[in-house]
Protein backbone atom coordinates (compact mmCIF):
# COMPACT_ATOMS: atom_id res chain seq x y z
CA UNK A 1 0.00 0.00 0.00
CA UNK A 2 1.18 3.20 -0.66
CA UNK A 3 0.09 6.55 0.30
CA UNK A 4 0.67 10.18 -0.93
CA UNK A 5 -0.56 13.65 0.73
CA UNK A 6 -3.73 13.24 -1.98
CA UNK A 7 -4.86 10.20 -0.30
CA UNK A 8 -4.58 10.87 3.14
CA UNK A 9 -6.67 14.37 2.56
CA UNK A 10 -9.32 12.20 3.63
CA UNK A 11 -8.53 11.69 7.09
CA UNK A 12 -10.08 15.45 7.30
CA UNK A 13 -13.42 14.09 6.52
CA UNK A 14 -13.32 12.80 10.43
CA UNK A 15 -14.23 16.41 11.27
CA UNK A 16 -11.97 19.21 12.68
CA UNK A 17 -10.71 17.15 16.08
CA UNK A 18 -9.88 14.01 14.87
CA UNK A 19 -10.54 10.15 14.05
CA UNK A 20 -13.12 7.47 14.90
CA UNK A 21 -10.75 4.53 15.07
CA UNK A 22 -12.46 1.39 17.06
CA UNK A 23 -14.72 3.09 18.28
CA UNK A 24 -12.59 5.95 19.85
CA UNK A 25 -11.54 9.65 18.25
CA UNK A 26 -7.84 10.35 17.76
CA UNK A 27 -8.30 13.79 18.79
CA UNK A 28 -5.76 16.04 17.06
CA UNK A 29 -4.61 19.37 18.30
CA UNK A 30 -5.47 21.71 15.63
CA UNK A 31 -2.82 23.50 15.43
CA UNK A 32 -0.65 20.06 14.02
CA UNK A 33 -3.27 19.90 10.59
CA UNK A 34 -1.07 22.59 9.01
CA UNK A 35 1.61 23.16 11.26
CA UNK A 36 5.00 21.99 11.46
CA UNK A 37 4.80 20.37 14.97
CA UNK A 38 6.01 16.62 15.52
CA UNK A 39 6.06 14.64 18.62
CA UNK A 40 8.20 11.79 19.98
CA UNK A 41 4.94 9.23 19.01
CA UNK A 42 4.74 10.71 15.57
CA UNK A 43 8.37 10.48 14.99
CA UNK A 44 7.87 6.39 16.09
CA UNK A 45 4.89 6.17 14.26
CA UNK A 46 6.48 7.38 11.12
CA UNK A 47 10.06 5.59 11.38
CA UNK A 48 8.12 2.60 11.45
CA UNK A 49 5.61 3.36 8.67
CA UNK A 50 8.31 3.80 6.50
CA UNK A 51 10.19 0.64 7.59
CA UNK A 52 6.83 -1.55 7.89
CA UNK A 53 6.12 0.28 3.92
CA UNK A 54 9.79 -0.09 2.45
CA UNK A 55 10.11 -4.02 3.56
CA UNK A 56 6.66 -4.93 1.60
CA UNK A 57 9.41 -4.80 -1.59
CA UNK A 58 11.43 -7.92 0.72
CA UNK A 59 8.78 -10.01 1.40
CA UNK A 60 7.31 -9.81 -2.24
CA UNK A 61 10.57 -10.62 -3.43
CA UNK A 62 10.48 -14.01 -1.66
CA UNK A 63 6.98 -14.79 -2.65
CA UNK A 64 7.18 -14.40 -6.41
CA UNK A 65 10.64 -16.85 -5.96
CA UNK A 66 8.37 -19.46 -5.03
CA UNK A 67 4.78 -18.88 -6.44
CA UNK A 68 3.10 -16.64 -9.28
CA UNK A 69 3.31 -13.51 -8.76
CA UNK A 70 -0.09 -12.65 -9.87
CA UNK A 71 -2.38 -15.10 -8.45
CA UNK A 72 -0.63 -14.46 -4.82
CA UNK A 73 -1.15 -11.36 -5.27
CA UNK A 74 -4.63 -11.61 -5.84
CA UNK A 75 -4.72 -13.91 -2.77
CA UNK A 76 -3.72 -11.57 -0.57
CA UNK A 77 -5.54 -8.91 -1.64
CA UNK A 78 -9.04 -11.26 -1.12
CA UNK A 79 -7.37 -11.84 2.67
CA UNK A 80 -6.54 -8.17 3.40
CA UNK A 81 -9.55 -6.71 2.30
CA UNK A 82 -11.87 -9.57 4.24
CA UNK A 83 -9.99 -8.25 6.80
CA UNK A 84 -10.23 -4.59 6.68
CA UNK A 85 -13.43 -4.54 5.88
CA UNK A 86 -14.10 -6.62 8.88
CA UNK A 87 -12.13 -4.60 11.35
CA UNK A 88 -13.78 -1.19 9.13
CA UNK A 89 -17.57 -3.08 9.93
CA UNK A 90 -16.26 -3.56 13.98
CA UNK A 91 -15.25 0.57 14.40
CA UNK A 92 -18.98 1.27 13.16
CA UNK A 93 -17.92 2.28 9.32
CA UNK A 94 -19.93 0.72 6.36
CA UNK A 95 -20.02 0.97 3.13
CA UNK A 96 -22.24 4.24 2.91
CA UNK A 97 -19.98 5.83 0.41
CA UNK A 98 -19.81 9.18 -1.05
CA UNK A 99 -19.25 9.00 -4.81
CA UNK A 100 -16.09 10.28 -4.85
CA UNK A 101 -15.08 7.24 -2.13
CA UNK A 102 -16.47 4.72 -4.18
CA UNK A 103 -14.58 6.72 -7.48
CA UNK A 104 -11.35 6.26 -5.23
CA UNK A 105 -12.24 2.55 -4.57
CA UNK A 106 -12.23 1.56 -8.30
CA UNK A 107 -9.67 3.85 -9.72
CA UNK A 108 -7.56 2.97 -6.46
CA UNK A 109 -8.15 -0.60 -6.50
CA UNK A 110 -7.25 -1.43 -10.11
CA UNK A 111 -4.06 1.46 -10.88
CA UNK A 112 -2.77 0.90 -7.13
CA UNK A 113 -3.43 -2.63 -6.29
CA UNK A 114 -4.03 -4.26 -9.52
CA UNK A 115 -1.29 -2.16 -11.89
CA UNK A 116 1.23 -0.44 -9.16
CA UNK A 117 1.42 -3.67 -7.36
CA UNK A 118 0.88 -6.40 -9.88
CA UNK A 119 3.68 -4.87 -12.23
CA UNK A 120 6.02 -4.37 -9.54
CA UNK A 121 5.30 -8.05 -8.32
CA UNK A 122 5.29 -9.29 -11.70
CA UNK A 123 8.98 -7.31 -12.29
CA UNK A 124 10.51 -8.57 -9.32
CA UNK A 125 10.69 -12.25 -10.84
CA UNK A 126 13.77 -10.40 -12.71
CA UNK A 127 15.29 -7.70 -10.74
CA UNK A 128 16.50 -7.45 -7.27
CA UNK A 129 13.57 -5.74 -4.37
CA UNK A 130 15.62 -2.73 -3.54
CA UNK A 131 15.76 -1.10 -7.23
CA UNK A 132 12.03 -2.03 -7.15
CA UNK A 133 11.58 -0.46 -3.98
CA UNK A 134 13.74 2.68 -4.78
CA UNK A 135 12.12 3.32 -8.48
CA UNK A 136 8.34 2.96 -6.30
CA UNK A 137 9.66 5.79 -3.97
CA UNK A 138 9.53 8.11 -6.71
CA UNK A 139 5.84 8.23 -6.33
CA UNK A 140 6.44 11.41 -4.30
CA UNK A 141 8.26 13.16 -7.53
CA UNK A 142 6.17 12.26 -9.69
CA UNK A 143 2.98 13.59 -7.98
CA UNK A 144 4.85 16.80 -7.20
CA UNK A 145 6.21 16.98 -10.99
CA UNK A 146 2.65 16.30 -12.38
CA UNK A 147 0.83 18.80 -9.66
CA UNK A 148 3.45 21.45 -10.80
CA UNK A 149 3.16 20.91 -14.50
CA UNK A 150 -0.26 19.93 -15.03
CA UNK A 151 -1.99 21.53 -12.36
CA UNK A 152 -0.01 24.79 -12.11
CA UNK A 153 0.49 24.24 -8.60
CA UNK A 154 2.92 26.79 -6.24
CA UNK A 155 6.48 24.65 -6.50
CA UNK A 156 9.49 26.10 -4.47
CA UNK A 157 12.80 26.48 -5.44
CA UNK A 158 13.61 24.10 -3.06
CA UNK A 159 11.27 21.52 -4.56
CA UNK A 160 12.43 22.18 -7.90
CA UNK A 161 15.84 20.99 -6.81
CA UNK A 162 14.30 18.09 -4.93
CA UNK A 163 12.80 16.84 -8.22
CA UNK A 164 16.10 17.57 -10.24
CA UNK A 165 18.10 15.64 -7.27
CA UNK A 166 15.48 12.91 -7.37
CA UNK A 167 15.39 12.22 -10.89
CA UNK A 168 19.37 12.03 -11.17
CA UNK A 169 19.49 9.65 -8.44
CA UNK A 170 17.26 7.04 -9.68
CA UNK A 171 18.77 7.53 -13.38
CA UNK A 172 22.10 6.85 -12.05
CA UNK A 173 21.18 3.76 -10.07
CA UNK A 174 19.18 2.49 -13.42
CA UNK A 175 22.26 3.27 -15.37
CA UNK A 176 24.35 1.26 -12.54
CA UNK A 177 22.05 -1.59 -12.29
CA UNK A 178 21.27 -2.08 -16.37
CA UNK A 179 25.11 -2.03 -16.90
CA UNK A 180 25.57 -4.87 -14.45
CA UNK A 181 22.82 -6.97 -15.84
CA UNK A 182 19.82 -5.81 -14.34
CA UNK A 183 16.52 -6.67 -16.88
CA UNK A 184 15.55 -3.95 -18.95
CA UNK A 185 11.94 -5.20 -19.09
CA UNK A 186 12.05 -5.58 -14.92
CA UNK A 187 12.74 -2.01 -14.67
CA UNK A 188 10.27 -0.87 -17.54
CA UNK A 189 7.40 -2.37 -15.81
CA UNK A 190 8.24 -1.15 -12.15
CA UNK A 191 8.69 2.68 -14.35
CA UNK A 192 5.17 1.77 -15.66
CA UNK A 193 3.39 0.94 -12.17
CA UNK A 194 4.60 3.81 -10.39
CA UNK A 195 3.51 5.84 -13.16
CA UNK A 196 -0.25 4.40 -13.10
CA UNK A 197 -0.10 5.36 -9.35
CA UNK A 198 0.80 8.67 -9.93
CA UNK A 199 -2.29 9.17 -12.47
CA UNK A 200 -4.22 7.40 -9.93
CA UNK A 201 -3.26 9.74 -7.69
CA UNK A 202 -3.83 12.90 -9.72
CA UNK A 203 -7.62 11.59 -10.55
CA UNK A 204 -8.65 11.15 -7.18
CA UNK A 205 -7.35 15.04 -5.89
CA UNK A 206 -10.05 15.88 -2.91
CA UNK A 207 -12.17 12.81 -3.69
CA UNK A 208 -11.54 10.91 -0.93
CA UNK A 209 -13.12 12.73 2.55
CA UNK A 210 -15.85 11.27 4.03
CA UNK A 211 -14.87 9.08 6.36
CA UNK A 212 -15.10 5.35 6.49
CA UNK A 213 -11.55 5.09 5.17
CA UNK A 214 -10.45 1.72 6.80
CA UNK A 215 -13.63 0.70 5.02
CA UNK A 216 -12.54 2.30 1.81
CA UNK A 217 -9.19 0.75 1.77
CA UNK A 218 -10.76 -3.10 2.35
CA UNK A 219 -12.81 -2.43 -0.87
CA UNK A 220 -9.61 -1.26 -2.75
CA UNK A 221 -7.99 -4.81 -1.95
CA UNK A 222 -11.38 -6.82 -2.77
CA UNK A 223 -11.54 -4.74 -6.20
CA UNK A 224 -7.27 -5.17 -6.61
CA UNK A 225 -8.32 -9.07 -6.26
CA UNK A 226 -11.16 -9.15 -8.59
CA UNK A 227 -9.30 -7.71 -10.96
CA UNK A 228 -6.26 -9.97 -10.86
CA UNK A 229 -7.43 -13.39 -10.24
CA UNK A 230 -9.26 -13.83 -13.84
CA UNK A 231 -5.24 -12.40 -15.45
CA UNK A 232 -3.82 -14.71 -12.93
CA UNK A 233 -5.73 -17.82 -13.73
CA UNK A 234 -5.45 -16.82 -17.94
CA UNK A 235 -1.49 -16.64 -17.48
CA UNK A 236 -0.57 -18.40 -14.98
CA UNK A 237 -0.20 -22.22 -13.14
CA UNK A 238 -1.33 -22.05 -9.49
CA UNK A 239 1.65 -24.81 -8.56
CA UNK A 240 2.89 -23.76 -5.25
CA UNK A 241 4.99 -25.94 -2.55
CA UNK A 242 3.55 -24.37 0.83
CA UNK A 243 7.53 -24.04 2.41
CA UNK A 244 7.55 -22.42 5.91
CA UNK A 245 9.09 -19.59 3.90
CA UNK A 246 6.82 -18.48 1.71
CA UNK A 247 3.90 -19.04 4.22
CA UNK A 248 5.72 -16.61 6.75
CA UNK A 249 6.44 -14.25 3.65
CA UNK A 250 2.13 -14.23 2.50
CA UNK A 251 1.85 -13.47 5.82
CA UNK A 252 3.85 -10.86 6.38
CA UNK A 253 2.95 -9.10 3.19
CA UNK A 254 -0.90 -9.54 4.01
CA UNK A 255 -0.88 -8.50 7.95
CA UNK A 256 2.19 -6.24 7.94
CA UNK A 257 2.57 -3.73 4.99
CA UNK A 258 -1.33 -4.25 3.97
CA UNK A 259 -3.27 -3.65 6.83
CA UNK A 260 -0.39 -2.69 10.14
CA UNK A 261 1.35 0.05 7.76
CA UNK A 262 -2.26 1.08 6.62
CA UNK A 263 -3.69 1.42 10.23
CA UNK A 264 -0.19 3.57 11.70
CA UNK A 265 -0.84 6.02 8.79
CA UNK A 266 -4.12 6.94 9.68
CA UNK A 267 -2.46 7.06 13.12
CA UNK A 268 -0.17 9.19 12.09
CA UNK A 269 -2.11 11.57 9.29
CA UNK A 270 -4.60 12.51 12.37
CA UNK A 271 -1.96 13.35 14.52
CA UNK A 272 0.07 15.66 12.38
CA UNK A 273 -1.85 16.07 9.17
CA UNK A 274 -1.05 14.90 5.54
CA UNK A 275 1.79 17.09 4.39
CA UNK A 276 4.02 16.62 7.51
CA UNK A 277 3.18 12.70 7.69
CA UNK A 278 4.56 12.82 3.68
CA UNK A 279 7.99 13.80 4.32
CA UNK A 280 8.54 10.38 6.22
CA UNK A 281 8.39 9.12 2.40
CA UNK A 282 12.15 10.21 2.17
CA UNK A 283 13.25 7.37 3.78
CA UNK A 284 11.76 4.79 2.10
CA UNK A 285 14.74 4.40 -0.37
CA UNK A 286 17.10 3.78 2.11
CA UNK A 287 14.69 1.50 4.19
CA UNK A 288 14.15 -0.67 0.87
CA UNK A 289 17.80 -0.70 -0.12
CA UNK A 290 18.49 -1.97 3.88
CA UNK A 291 16.24 -3.97 4.24
CA UNK A 292 16.92 -6.14 1.07
CA UNK A 293 20.82 -6.52 1.64
CA UNK A 294 19.89 -7.43 5.37
CA UNK A 295 17.22 -10.08 4.59
CA UNK A 296 18.28 -11.11 1.10
CA UNK A 297 21.60 -10.48 0.79
CA UNK A 298 21.35 -8.02 -2.45
CA UNK A 299 24.83 -6.18 -3.32
CA UNK A 300 25.04 -2.31 -2.93
CA UNK A 301 27.79 -0.55 -5.02
CA UNK A 302 29.61 2.50 -4.27
CA UNK A 303 26.94 4.22 -7.25
CA UNK A 304 24.02 2.45 -5.97
CA UNK A 305 25.08 4.10 -2.49
CA UNK A 306 25.00 7.64 -3.70
CA UNK A 307 22.32 7.38 -5.50
CA UNK A 308 19.71 6.12 -2.69
CA UNK A 309 21.12 8.95 -1.07
CA UNK A 310 20.59 11.54 -3.96
CA UNK A 311 17.14 10.18 -3.98
CA UNK A 312 16.49 10.19 -0.33
CA UNK A 313 16.98 14.28 -0.26
CA UNK A 314 15.74 14.98 -3.66
CA UNK A 315 12.47 13.18 -1.72
CA UNK A 316 13.10 14.94 1.80
CA UNK A 317 13.51 18.36 -0.40
CA UNK A 318 10.24 18.08 -2.49
CA UNK A 319 8.18 17.14 0.80
CA UNK A 320 9.88 20.12 2.77
CA UNK A 321 8.78 22.46 -0.26
CA UNK A 322 5.38 21.39 0.30
CA UNK A 323 5.29 21.72 3.99
CA UNK A 324 6.93 24.89 4.34
CA UNK A 325 4.17 26.14 1.57
CA UNK A 326 1.94 26.06 4.43
CA UNK A 327 1.41 28.72 7.26
CA UNK A 328 0.96 27.42 10.27
CA UNK A 329 -2.70 28.05 11.66
CA UNK A 330 -3.45 29.87 14.76
CA UNK A 331 -4.97 27.60 17.59
CA UNK A 332 -8.52 28.47 18.28
CA UNK A 333 -9.43 29.67 21.73
CA UNK A 334 -9.21 27.35 24.71
CA UNK A 335 -13.33 27.83 24.95
CA UNK A 336 -14.15 27.27 20.84
CA UNK A 337 -11.46 24.47 20.88
CA UNK A 338 -13.31 22.68 23.63
CA UNK A 339 -16.73 23.04 22.30
CA UNK A 340 -15.69 21.54 19.33
CA UNK A 341 -16.61 17.65 19.12
CA UNK A 342 -14.98 15.53 16.44
CA UNK A 343 -17.99 12.89 14.42
CA UNK A 344 -17.57 9.39 14.10
CA UNK A 345 -16.93 8.07 10.83
CA UNK A 346 -19.16 5.53 9.31
CA UNK A 347 -22.84 5.07 10.66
Amino acid sequence: MSFSVEMAQGIRGAGPGGLACGGEILRVPATLHDGWTMDLRALALGLLFAAMWSSAFTSARIIVTEAPPILSLALRFAISGALGIAIAWAAGQRMALTRGQWRAVVVFGICQNALYLGLNFVAMQWIEASLAAIIASCLPLLVALANWVLFSERTRVLGVAGLLAGTFGVMLIMGTRLSGGADPLGILLCLIAVAALTAATLSVRGASGGGNLLMVVGLQMVVGAVTLLPIGLAVETWDVTWTPRLIAALAYTTLVPGLAATWIWFLLVARIGATPAATFHFLNPFFGVVIAWALLGEQLGPLDVAGVVVVTLGILAVQLSRLRSRQPVPPPPASAASAVAAPRTGG
